[in-house]
């Protein structure tokens, strides 16, 4: 796998071949107008900036006006329309795009299973092209080419939505059961990236020590618990070389992965829920609170229907523990919430360039609340409203009475 961390960016200023193809993407999708002159279109100027910040908005990615690996690649993806090319499985390299958006949801509405409508043409997506293939009379190849499409087209949907993913998640929740041991979690303490090199390990402290304090809760209500990576480095994981059997699943990675190879390392694990634990920083230093994101992609009309809940579980926890401004829940498509095959959110626990914020995140009181509201809303994603408790009061000694109160029910 290429390291996309390496690969060039673009932003404002910056001018050359690379922007031209940025500004012709771009005005495609119509954010953008055609320059004036030959120079005006090699030129990252303001207007191209505007527009970056446009796409990611409406995209689900980090609004920072620039145009590195993920944006540059959903920049790409944007401009598949169903029918510009045969879609086909390919592990390893999965082909991804709008097309493959709007062929996953059009299977969807027909009453095909494509799993998480994510715009990947993964191998459920791939068993959803087979079975429709089965249904209508043609070779069963799970490669979307001329002959599914004009069957596609020919078959349009008596019902359309209906949220079937959904109730499919809900189902899976409610058989899941209640209780937590068996279950697993895997938590991924993210890299900060800030020029300061203070502030960067200030925060990664802060994530790894968060990280294990809920590994610990977790461990102690019967939860099987993985750390994607682990500050000291001591371990290497066997998987990532592509080797081993499952005693190597939970080793942790070594700092410096990618997402997506997060996201893979969550994966393996077969884990049942995916916390992504952040620290943010801003220029601005009146920047501060707590938010928390899931899987979605609005321009779509898709989002994670389990993601949304837990988010929403973890965000109401903290702030109803803590004194972090509320800055709410959001849809994101970053590569650790599209890539886990499990429910999976990320929660930016405060700022890092805030005084306020980073004096109660150098707080172990403080972290020790933060666990405990994490841990809370784990457990109140597999809660039955009737067995379920107040926001904010759930403690970890009363999670056992819980369990044993829907137990008897």
């Amino acid at each position: 796998m290429a390291d996309v961390r390496t690969a060039p960016s673009f932003r404002l200023g910056d001018a050359g071949d690379a922007v031209v193809d940025i500004r012709a993407r771009l005005g495609a999708l119509a954010l953008l107008d055609a320059p004036h002159d030959y120079d005006g279109a090699r030129e990252f100027d303001a207007d191209v900036d505007r527009a970056v910040r446009s796409f990611q908005q409406q995209r689900g990615l980090t609004v920072d006006g620039i145009v590195g690996p993920s944006t540059y690649r959903v920049l790409d993806e944007a401009r598949w329309k169903l029918g510009d090319r045969l879609l086909t499985h390919a592990a390893g390299n999965l082909m991804s795009g709008d097309d493959v958006v709007t062929l996953q949801q059009r299977l969807l509405d027909l009453g095909f299973k494509v799993g998480r409508v994510d715009g990947m043409y993964g191998h459920q997506t791939e068993q959803g092209v087979r079975d429709f293939q089965r249904n209508i009379g043609i070779p069963p190849d799970g490669t979307c080419g001329p002959a599914t499409l004009k069957a596609l087209s020919r078959l349009a949907p008596r019902v359309k939505g209906g949220q079937p993913n959904a109730l499919r998640a809900a189902e899976r929740i409610r058989r899941a059961g209640p209780q937590l041991t068996g279950k697993i979690v895997v938590i991924d303490p993210a890299e900060v990236r800030v020029a300061d090199p203070a502030l960067a390990s200030r925060a990664a402290a802060v994530t790894h020590d968060l990280a294990k304090r809920i590994e610990g809760r977790l461990v102690a209500t019967g939860v099987q618990a993985f750390l994607t990576h682990r500050a000291d480095h001591a371990i290497l994981a066997g998987a990532h070389a592509g080797q081993g059997g499952p005693s190597e699943q939970g080793d942790p990675l070594a700092d410096g992965h990618s997402e997506a190879e997060r996201a893979e390392f969550a994966n393996r694990t077969d884990a049942d829920l995916c916390i992504s634990l952040h620290v943010d920083a801003s220029a601005n230093p009146d920047a501060s609170g707590v938010s928390t994101y899931f899987f979605g992609l609005d321009s779509h009309g898709v989002r994670s229907s389990v993601g949304e809940r837990f988010a929403s579980l973890v965000q109401r926890e903290i702030v109803a523990r803590t004194d972090l401004a509320d800055l709410r829940i959001h849809t994101k498509t970053w590569d650790l919430l599209r890539r886990t095959r499990m429910p999976a959110v990320r929660v930016d626990v405060g700022y890092i360039t805030n005084p306020g914020d980073a004096a109660r995140l150098s707080d172990p009181v403080f972290r020790d609340v933060v666990a405990e509201a994490v841990v809370a809303a784990v457990q109140r994603v597999y809660l039955s409203p009737d067995s379920d408790a107040q926001t904010g009061v759930l403690r970890l000694g009363e999670l056992r009475d819980a369990l044993r109160e829907g137990r008897d029910r």
